[in-house]
This record gives C-alpha cells, sequence and structure tokens, in this order.
C-alpha cells in the first residue's frame, strides 16, 4: 500500500481523538443529549453530535493532505459528492438539534442523493442507464438511512462503517477501481477511516457520545456514493458477471442491508412504523437470546469481517465457485438470522392471530406461520445448489461447459423426484427445534430414494446418455449435508450462543449430570419465570468431574457441595434423577439446609 494513504488516515484519527471530546462537552453544555425513551436501547442521557467531530475531521483533513501530496488538482470531480455529504450532514445535524418528521428526511435525502447522481456518481452494474440512474438513487438513500438505522447500539454502526470502509478501500486498491480517480477517492477514503476511528474510541461500549443522525446519515452517504465510483467490480473475464458487479459491494455493506431487511420485514410483519424507533434490531435481539451488548456488537463486527473477505475472495475466483461460497454463506445468514426472528422482543400478539391478517397474503401469512411452504421453497434451493455443485465437483474447466446441457435438461426432474420422496418420507412433518439422529435417518432413506427416482427417471428418458453416476453420489452427500444442517440450524445456532445470566436470577446447581439434568437444563434457560441462572452441574460418577456437559461445567460431587456453593453463591440445588432412596433425600434436605439453600427435585407426571 502506498504510504501516502497513511498520512490523511493518522491526521484525522487525531484530529477526531481531539475534537471529539470537546464536542461532548459543548453536547452536554447545550443539553442536546439522547435522553431515555421506551422505544430507545440506551438508559442513561448520552451526549449527541459526535458526527460533528467525524465531519470536520473529514473535511479539514481531506482537502489539506490532498493539497500537501500535491493531488488537490485531480479532486475536482469529488467536489459534488463532498457538498452533498455536507448536505446530508446538515439534514442530519438538524434533525439531531429540531427532530424532523421522518418523511421530510427522506426528501431531503432523495434531492441530495439525485444531485449527486446527476453530477456523475452513478452505478454502471445493469445494462440499461435510465435502470442504473434509478438504482444508484435508491442506493445511496437505501444504504444511508440502513446506517442511521443500524445506530442502535453502542458503537455498531461506527464499527461496521469502519470496517466497510477498510474493505472499500482494499476494493480499490486490489481490484484497480476508479482507474486515473482512484488516488483522490483513496486519499478520502483513508480520512474517512481515520474519523470515524477516532469517534468509535469514545463510542464503544460504554459509550460516553453518539454520533446522531449528523453522523449515521453522513458515513451511510459516503460509503453508498463511494461503492458508486467504483466502476468495474470485476477482473478480466469476470468484470461484465452481475455476481462480479452486485455481490461484492452488497458483501461489503452487508450488515447495515441485512439489519435493515430483517426489521423492515419484522415490523411490517407486526404492523409497527418502519421508521419509528425500537429495540427489534438484530443487536438487541442477540443480545435477548445470551449475548452481552459488547459481544452481540463483536459478532456483527464478525459478520461483517467475514462478508468483507467473501467480497475480496470472490472476486479473483471462477464464478463457478463464487456462487457456491455466495450460497453457502447466506444459507449461514439466512439461518441465523432465521433463528433471531423468533426472539420475542413485543409484547403484540402473532400477526396470524391480530386485526392485521388481512393486511398480508395467504401466501405470505404461510410461509411466515405455517413454515411448511416455506421449507419446501428452501429444499427447492437447497437441491438445486446440491446437483450444480456436484457437476462443478465432477467436472472442471471444459468438461464442466460440456456437460451443464445435461445439467440443465435433468435438474427438473431431479427436483421433482427429491421433492416427491421428501413428501413421502415425512420430511415435511419434522419440527426443527426439536430435530435428532431419527430424523437424520429420514433424511438420508428421502434423499437416497430421490436420487435413486431420479437416476431411474433420467434412464427411461434420455437411456442415461451423457450422465455420470458419481455425480448423482456426490449430490446425494451434499445434498443431506444441506438438509441435515438446515434442520439443525435451531440447535446448532442455540448451542453455539453464549449462556448469560440473566440479571437477579437466582444461581441454581443442577444435581445429576444425565438425561434428568439435560431437560432441566433446558427448562432453566429457557423459562425465564423461574428466576434462575444455572452455575453447573455435580455428579458422583467421577468420570463426569470437571467435564463439560451442555455447555457447563461438572464441578465435581456431592461431597464437595459445601465449597462449591460457597464459591459460586448458589442458592438452589436442583436433583434431577428419580432413583433417590428416602434415606438419602432426608440426608441431602439436611445438608442443603444447614447450608442455607433450597432443595428441589425433578418432576414428570402424567396425569
Amino acid at each position: 500500500m502506498n504510504p501516502i494513504y497513511v498520512l490523511p488516515f493518522l491526521a484525522s484519527l487525531l484530529f477526531s481523538l481531539s475534537l471529539t471530546p470537546l464536542i461532548r462537552r459543548l453536547a452536554r453544555g447545550k443539553n442536546l443529549v439522547a435522553r431515555y425513551r421506551e422505544d430507545r436501547w440506551h438508559e442513561r442521557p448520552t451526549p449527541l453530535l459526535g458526527g460533528v467531530g467525524i465531519f470536520f475531521s473529514l473535511i479539514i483533513v481531506w482537502p489539506t493532505a490532498s493539497f500537501i501530496l500535491g493531488y488537490h488538482i485531480h479532486t475536482g470531480f469529488l467536489l459534488p459528492f463532498v457538498l452533498g455529504s455536507t448536505a446530508i450532514f446538515l439534514l442530519g445535524l438538524a434533525d439531531d438539534i429540531l427532530e424532523i418528521k421522518p418523511q421530510y428526511k427522506l426528501v431531503g435525502q432523495i434531492i441530495v442523493a439525485s444531485l449527486v447522481v446527476a453530477l456523475g456518481f452513478e452505478v454502471n452494474w445493469l445494462a440499461s442507464r435510465t435502470a442504473n440512474l434509478l438504482l444508484s438513487i435508491f442506493w445511496i438513500v437505501a444504504i444511508t438511512n440502513a446506517f442511521n438505522l443500524l445506530d442502535n447500539m453502542d458503537g455498531l454502526s461506527a464499527g461496521i462503517a469502519f470496517l466497510a470502509g477498510i474493505f472499500l478501500f482494499w476494493a480499490y486498491i486490489s481490484l484497480h477501481l476508479g482507474g486515473s480517480n482512484a488516488i483522490p477517492v483513496l486519499l478520502l477514503l483513508s480520512a474517512f477511516l481515520g474519523s470515524v476511528l477516532g469517534f468509535l474510541v469514545y463510542n464503544f461500549h460504554p459509550a460516553s457520545i453518539f454520533m446522531g443522525d449528523a453522523g449515521s446519515l453522513l458515513i451511510g452517504f459516503i460509503l453508498a456514493g463511494l461503492t458508486t465510483k467504483a466502476a468495474g467490480w470485476g477482473i478480466g473475464s469476470q468484470a461484465n458477471n452481475l455476481i462480479s458487479v452486485l455481490a461484492i459491494p452488497v458483501l461489503i455493506l452487508f450488515i447495515p442491508i441485512i439489519d435493515t431487511t430483517f426489521v423492515s420485514l419484522m415490523r411490517k410483519l407486526l404492523g409497527r412504523p418502519i421508521f419509528l424507533g425500537g429495540k427489534d434490531h438484530s443487536s438487541h435481539r442477540m443480545v435477548a437470546i445470551g449475548f452481552t451488548e459488547r459481544t452481540a456488537v463483536l459478532a456483527l463486527y464478525g459478520f461483517a469481517v467475514l462478508s468483507g473477505l467473501l467480497a475480496m475472495t470472490i472476486a479473483r475466483m471462477p464464478t463457478g465457485m463464487s456462487i457456491v461460497l455466495v450460497a453457502v454463506f447466506l444459507l449461514f445468514t439466512f439461518f441465523f438470522w432465521l433463528y433471531l426472528a423468533h426472539v420475542k422482543v413485543y409484547d403484540e400478539k402473532s400477526v396470524i392471530n391480530s386485526s392485521n391478517i388481512l393486511k398480508f397474503t395467504p401466501l405470505l401469512i404461510t410461509i411466515t406461520y405455517k413454515k411448511r411452504l416455506f421449507e419446501v421453497l428452501l429444499d427447492l434451493v437447497l437441491i438445486s445448489l446440491a446437483y450444480w455443485l456436484s457437476y462443478l465437483l465432477r467436472f472442471e474447466g471444459s468438461a464442466y461447459a460440456d456437460n451443464f446441457a445435461v445439467f440443465l435438461k435433468s435438474l427438473p426432474i431431479v427436483v421433482a423426484c427429491q421433492l416427491f420422496s421428501f413428501y413421502l418420507l415425512g420430511v415435511y412433518r419434522g419440527i426443527w427445534q426439536y430435530v435428532g439422529m431419527r430424523d437424520v435417518i429420514a433424511y438420508f432413506k428421502a434423499v437416497t430414494l430421490g436420487a435413486v427416482l431420479a437416476v431411474l427417471t433420467n434412464l427411461a428418458l434420455y437411456r442415461f446418455l451423457g450422465f455420470s453416476r458419481t455425480v448423482f453420489v456426490i449430490y446425494g452427500l451434499i445434498l443431506l449435508l444441506l438438509v441435515t444442517t438446515s434442520r439443525f440450524s435451531y440447535r446448532l445456532i442455540g448451542e453455539a450462543i453464549p449462556k448469560n445470566s440473566p440479571k437477579g436470577g437466582q444461581r441454581a446447581l443442577i444435581y445429576g449430570a444425565g438425561a434428568g439434568g439435560q431437560l432441566l437444563s433446558r427448562e432453566i434457560e429457557q423459562n425465564k419465570n423461574l428466576d434462575l441462572t444455572l452455575v453447573g452441574f455435580i455428579d458422583d460418577d467421577i468420570r463426569k468431574q470437571d467435564c463439560q456437559f451442555l455447555g457447563h461445567p461438572v464441578l465435581g460431587g456431592k461431597d464437595r457441595l459445601d465449597e462449591i456453593v460457597d464459591k459460586y453463591k448458589i442458592s438452589h440445588l436442583i436433583v434431577s434423577f428419580r432413583k433417590i432412596s428416602r434415606t438419602d433425600w432426608d440426608s441431602l434436605k439436611k445438608h442443603c439446609h444447614a447450608l442455607g439453600i433450597d432443595l428441589n427435585r425433578l418432576n414428570l407426571s402424567v396425569e
């Protein structure tokens, strides 16, 4: 990397680090603070106007650095964009001070975006110039608002903007984007990164200042605008490839895009205004299922890094492998956000039981709440992906192209046979939250039957000319993996998320790390009304001691109960097994009474 980009980065970083505390003091003095509201996440008054520090650090350092380095004569094409960014900043600042209504803000954003697009900042992703102009306006306005909506937790919007800026900077350098205009853009990006990072130091949890709309609209507008100026996302033969052209900028800005889409859809389903504040963003739902605020933000940082690396990877890969990587990543994120969608964050009744039911089509209700149609559509994607990937793995280079016609004519047959076998063997009768090994056996039988039916059908229709038996073997293995992973996604995510203690929960210990302990563990973690926090297990089986069971430690045996209770401040001991003599029970009860803890027992009954 050229060292000339280090100067504006360091200068804007130092400027932002110095300016932000002064602005924080000014905001407090003018009483410009974000106060607690029911529909907001923060609970204490926090100064606004952090975006002012970002703006001035950028607007002072960038032209100064360009002049010192001798590139100021080449920056003329960026002036309309910088003026547009200034207008967006002023619009956000006015909203921070005067609280402008969302529809008026949107009108202002569209006007500014339209003028910037008219002055040359437009995408060239499609063949139609008209479509590109309209798409450019939509893209800039959408990304601008996406970062505004993403500013819902300490350090989230600024951190994601910083990571997106890094990958956009990387894309400009490694993919040779922007042509002769690249250096001025990179100088602007360098100053942008330093300004945002300097603010992030004060905004990361626990935040001492918020950027406000002035900052969130500004950073979204800048990132959206600079992606439009990056002409030719592809390399070589991939330059006109829609995957290369469209997927890379979308992946760089993946988190604000998916969070905005997710929140908008969920609010629409619940009949809530999209632009109204709320505690229903991805980060809020992650906290609700066990993450701390800091780990939720870091987890979303991780998604942003993963999507950015994927963007840089697919730019230099063959089209086929790019599609596979993007598809796998999208499936992974889809299942995670599907899990988040089931987290209850409001007290509203389900849409299907409410008066809003008539607002939605029967198809949407079926997909969202009946889930069976959704499973069929998902399997349609998985079957097609597995079959296509099996051809990609079996044939390489020209051999793949020669066999592609066979793939196309047989794909509908494979889909039909596979879906029929899934229906026949009861794949669509299962409940994802409770899948087990018996379900995996059913999936194996259904996949095998579908593959055999597809082979027989192709044999009858085409005499199996030009087909490869190896393809169907690979297809069966890949599809079994995809179907099993999709059905186990709920359990896999549930087991992977951190088990944080609920506030105020009484600390509980389970006696018995077995089947009963498993039932108790899940009940304690899922039933918040119990007001219990599971600390771990004790078990008299020495082979289980000092091991992990269901993500919790087996702290020892009953003989160490006194030590464990004292060390971990236990208030409840729950016996998870039924076979315990009356004498042992009475002895244990007496022991717990002496330690000052409650003794309970798992009781299952059918009445």
